[in-house]
């Protein structure tokens, strides 16, 4: 089974870097490597061209933000399954997307996710959360949750009939379309009780503090949206629901 893994950059020499090796490392033997970046300056092109061999596509031109390079990828994607990775994650260990392949060879699987390691900006090594996130039932959307996005793959041509990420907003399209895929489609996901991705802290959605409430109006706005029986006291759930990551910690870190 063709997996088909989207990363986007701009600027992204600092850690692209690792984002790479951690593909190329994997033990699935067929892995599709897209990656849609900005138009970078910082060195980061010269950094892929490194190990263009290793890349199936790259698109490198200016864009409307992040999801609409994902858009992009998901428009160049061919693979089976579809997953993100962003340019300053990486893969937990080389068999994180053969567990992923693993879960779709069951057909009725249209969609998995798994654990995911918060970890410092500046080494990824050092943990600063952990995302164990256990079985989906519609009501954890209902208190703002979504599977986390770099672990959540799902069949490609589900992401073709949905249409992509809606640009109308730009910190939380991943969770609207979450709440498109898991709560009003239903679909049937598996969930991989396994630590997938370390992601570096500093996202675009938390990054300030003004990021971060936009980010949860936008979430508010979403579920409103699409009709979820909420109220405003969504975004403090959404909130508290996170305290338990600062302090679990992974059998195996």
């Amino acid at each position: 089974m063709k997996v088909s893994v989207i990363t986007v950059c701009f600027n992204s020499a600092k850690t692209i870097a690792d984002t790479l090796r951690s593909v190329e490392g994997q033990s699935h033997p067929d892995v599709e490597h897209i990656i849609v970046d900005g138009g970078s300056r910082d060195g980061t092109l010269e950094i892929i061209a490194q190990t263009a061999n290793r890349i199936a596509r790259l698109v490198s031109e200016p864009d409307r933000g992040i999801y609409d390079a994902m858009n992009k990828g998901l428009k160049l994607a061919t693979g089976d399954i579809v997953g993100f990775l962003n340019s300053d994650d990486v893969y937990a260990d080389s068999n994180s997307l053969e567990k992923i392949e693993r879960a779709f060879n069951d057909q009725s699987t249209e969609a998995c996710y798994g654990d995911l390691l918060f970890v410092a900006s500046d080494d990824p090594n050092r943990i600063i959360r952990y995302w164990q996130v256990g079985g989906y039932h519609p009501g954890r959307v209902l208190r703002g949750w979504m599977p986390p996005h770099p672990t959540f793959f799902v069949r490609r041509q589900i992401y073709e009939q949905e249409g992509g990420f809606d640009l109308s907003y730009t910190l939380a399209a991943d969770f609207e379309m979450a709440v498109r895929l898991t709560y009003l489609r239903g679909l049937h996901m598996r969930y991989i009780p396994s630590t997938l991705v370390r992601m570096r802290m500093g996202g675009a959605s938390n990054a300030s503090v003004g990021n971060m409430v936009r980010a949860n109006l936008e979430t508010y706005r979403a579920v409103r949206k699409h009709g979820l029986p909420v109220s405003p006291l969504f975004m403090v759930k959404r909130i508290l629901s996170r305290l338990p990551q600062f302090f679990a910690r992974p059998h195996k870190a």
